[in-house]
């Protein structure tokens, strides 16, 4: 039987007039790897603080398990800033003693993207003070997967990583043997890793036995029964007074409900987008040409991005686009937006980009627009235009479409200046749609939207006729609202990848295995005095001799560590300790240095 690890009994908190949490009870045991959806500002952050005691219940109680190993990744770390990221991750651990360790350098790898950190000018010996945000996130968690722990919350500890980094923080995940409860929007990252959900929503938390997929057909199902009940109410009164103008009945039967099994909600539901009428649509809007590039070459600076690149967006494309850090994604968009905007007057470094006379372009950037911060959220969107055309026959009001968008009737009329990272990511996409484009550059769409955000921002886009393009490391909001995935690998090319993210992940993997494949004989070649078989065994005794003799000399640190705790108030003997001390770390220092140039050659 699994053991408690936490519990939380009858907790409540209220913030102002709102309780983010009423009267909640929940546990998490041994095993149990929870994820926690809900929108933005329902409480799954506070619910996670509460579980952790980082903040404590207007009423209730949180109880742990006797000698609980928590490790928590909040959304604010408390990392040093004068401190180096060797120093905050390894903990000043000697390379030979971190190198050796197989689990270390897997998590250094999986975050960093290599064993010398490229990215950060300095590798391990950067300081952490000048880093963005965004960096600082990835080494508190590495700092925190690198202990060992009973129970392990994290709050959205999939943003700021690549595709890749999510996959192998899924995989890393579903390896420990550490119980999790995870804050995320990433859906993906949810199915693969979670075996319960909560959802919390109006001060209630509902839990669901499985991942995200599971949760959605069990809470469609919920919804269905719920329904059903509400009709049986509604009902009856009229059935009393029937029965009481006919009298007692000579015999009843009563009502059987089946329910059915999840996949038979979505028996009858069509597919989220009829293809080829959307693609008649956009033909219409957009004629034969969107975005056509000739031998086009992008540049970030002087670092050259893409060289040669021919290539067609057509009319009602929907294109995934995935790419390592520093492809040049963005710049790809950015070149063509501005080709767009001078009416392609403007061109890339190299080559033509030629522009549809009937384009609309929207471009969601990852920078959020400012706006004056007293302007109220429906003026805010009236300001573009006060109905929109969503094609199909479809048209909306300014107020309606912000309806969709989360923004209540109460929410409309809140000053942008009062609104969360989400929100303004919410209105900025929101504004843009108001505008009729026909062609939508996304670059990082999901950033700082809830799961139910985004799912209303997919069911708009499901309707939407005419061509897209989405740059995103969620790799099923990918799968959901586009056709065809594109890749930059690095290597100045762009492909199609017919198999999608699957097949993007396949390939960097081998691109990865042929990189160190080469680079292994190379070093050996390139080396004059390169070893031969024999010596290369002989270099791996002496490695292990000196490991042994550093072991030892550890402990004999160790021990006059606590001889100098002892004798702390006989200042002769400190002396001499203090001696022997620095003579012990000197000698350490030597061998350290001597294992890393064997190392070096092996």
């Amino acid at each position: 039987m699994a053991v408690n690890l936490a519990t939380i009994e009858s907790v409540s908190k209220v913030y102002g007039t709102r309780a983010l949490l009423d009267g909640v009870s929940l546990g998490v045991s041994e095993g149990d790897r929870i994820g926690v959806v809900g929108r933005n500002g329902d409480g799954k952050t506070t619910l996670i603080r509460i579980l952790a005691k980082l903040e404590e219940p207007d009423s209730g109680r949180v109880t742990w398990s006797g000698g609980l190993q928590m490790a928590v990744l909040t959304q604010h770390d408390s990392l040093d800033p004068k401190a180096t990221i060797r120093h905050e991750v390894i903990a000043d651990r000697a390379d030979h003693e971190w190198l050796g360790d197989a689990r270390i350098r897997d998590i250094i790898q999986g975050l960093f993207g290599g064993l010398d950190l490229p990215g950060f000018a300095d590798g391990l010996d950067t300081v952490i003070g000048p880093l963005s945000g965004g960096e600082r996130r990835r080494i508190a968690l590495a700092k925190l997967l690198l202990g060992e722990h009973d129970l392990i919350v994290l709050d959205e500890p999939t943003n700021h990583l690549d595709v890749e980094g999510i996959a192998w923080l899924a995989q890393h995940l579903q390896n420990r043997r550490s119980a999790l409860v995870c804050v995320t929007h990433d859906r993906w990252f949810l199915d693969q890793v979670c075996t319960r959900m909560w959802d919390v929503q109006r001060g209630e938390v509902r839990e669901y036995e499985g991942g995200y997929s599971d949760y959605v057909f069990a809470r469609a199902e919920r919804s269905r029964i719920e329904v059903v009940e509400e009709q049986k109410r509604q009902n009856l009164a009229r059935k009393e007074l029937a029965w009481l103008r006919r009298g007692a009945p000579a015999r009843t039967s009563k009502p059987r409900y089946r329910i059915e099994a999840a996949n038979a909600l979505i028996a009858d539901v069509p597919e989220p987008r009829d293809k080829s009428e959307l693609m008649k649509f956009a033909n219409a809007r957009l004629g034969r040409t969107v975005f056509d590039l000739e031998d086009v070459t992008v540049k970030a600076g002087e670092k050259l991005l893409l060289e040669r690149l021919t290539w067609q967006l057509g009319p009602g494309d929907r294109l995934g686009l995935l790419g390592v850090n520093g492809a040049g994604k963005t710049s790809l968009l950015r070149a063509m937006q501005a080709a767009y905007a001078t009416e392609g007057d403007v061109q890339p470094a190299g080559g033509v980009v030629k522009v549809g006379k009937t384009v609309r372009l929207a471009y969601l950037s990852q920078e959020i627009a400012e706006l004056d911060p007293a302007t109220r959220v429906l003026q805010a969107v009236e300001q573009i235009r006060g109905r929109v055309d969503l094609g199909k026959g479809r048209e909306m009001s300014a107020g309606q479409l912000c309806e969709q968008f989360g923004f209540g009737k109460d929410k409309q009329w809140t000053p942008v200046g009062d609104l969360s990272g989400g929100e303004r990511r919410r209105l900025q996409l929101l504004r843009l749609l108001m505008d009729e484009p026909n062609v939508l550059f996304l670059d990082e769409p999901t950033n700082d939207l809830d799961i139910e955000t985004l799912n209303q921002l997919e069911d708009l886009l499901d309707g939407w006729p005419g061509s897209m393009i989405v740059i995103s490391h969620d790799r099923f909001f990918i799968e959901r609202t586009t056709d065809t995935v594109f890749a930059l690998l690095g290597d100045k090319r762009l492909r199609m990848l017919p198999n999608g993210v699957d097949e993007y992940l396949q390939r960097r993997t081998a691109m990865a295995e042929a990189a160190a494949a080469v680079a292994a004989p190379a070093a050996v070649a390139g080396d004059a005095s390169a070893k031969s078989a024999g010596d290369i065994r002989a270099a791996k005794k002496e490695m292990q001799k000196l490991e042994r003799q550093i072991a030892k000399l550890d402990q004999q640190e160790s021990k006059l560590h606590t001889q100098l705790a002892e004798h702390a108030a006989d200042f002769s003997k400190v002396a001499e300790l203090d001696a022997q001390l620095r003579k012990v770390r000197e000698e350490k220092e030597e061998l350290e240095m001597a294992w890393l140039e064997l190392a070096e050659e092996v």
